[in-house]
């Protein structure tokens, strides 16, 4: 069973997976998907429609806004924002507040696996790729590969990152990469990096 805190607020028609813990003053909004055990913490927010796979870890006071579609296994970090509205204003240009009708809402999409740090910005519509993480205070304005690694403002790539969330090392090829904590080998091809198959101890990957 789902686990609700009473000061949460979850909508109605919201749809919550088996074993997901929803924490104090977190928001819910109406349509929105969560898979199971999914932890959204507290003071987060969760659009509506938006749609989470299993096994999301969502931190305290994250904002995710409408249409952001997150994988299985998705990480994200006290704090942070998945933006929806490329070209923001309050007004139209004739002065009158905008209403939905007034605005086309675009999403930021998270690949399974994938981690964003504390207080980071994704600026939609972006993607983040499998595995692939965004440090602390990022500002994503692009899509992020797969395994990469992205950190500052805006972000830019810094290295490359296995699905054990730690730093991938280096050769003995320069397209050769491996996890220091698995012992799984990845293989760069051109901007692309991908596991070995048969290669790596992680399953999934």
């Amino acid at each position: 069973m789902s686990r609700i805190e009473s000061t949460a607020d979850v909508a109605d028609n919201a749809e919550i997976g088996a074993g997901t813990l929803i924490w104090h003053l977190a928001q819910v909004r109406e349509g929105a998907k969560l898979g199971s055990t999914c932890s959204i913490g507290r003071g987060a927010y969760i659009g509506p429609g938006v749609i989470l796979g299993d096994n999301c870890k969502i931190q305290n006071h994250a904002l995710i806004y409408e249409p952001s579609v997150l994988g299985d296994g998705v990480f994200v970090g006290p704090a942070a924002v998945f933006t929806n509205d490329t070209y923001p204003r309050a007004v139209n240009p004739d002065g009158s507040l905008k209403g939905a009708a007034d605005w086309q809402p675009v999403g930021v999409v998270v690949e399974e696996g994938a981690a964003v740090g504390a207080r980071a910005v994704c600026v939609a519509p972006v993607k983040i790729g499998r595995w692939a993480m965004v440090a602390a205070g990022a500002v994503v304005t692009r899509d992020v590969p797969d395994y990469a690694i992205v950190a500052g403002v805006p972000a830019r790539q810094v290295g490359w990152v296995g699905p054990a969330g730690h730093p991938l090392v280096q050769g003995p090829a320069p397209e050769d990469w491996s996890c220091p904590v698995t012992g799984g080998s990845f293989r760069l091809d051109g901007a692309s990096l991908s596991p070995v198959p048969g290669r790596t101890a992680v399953s999934g990957t």
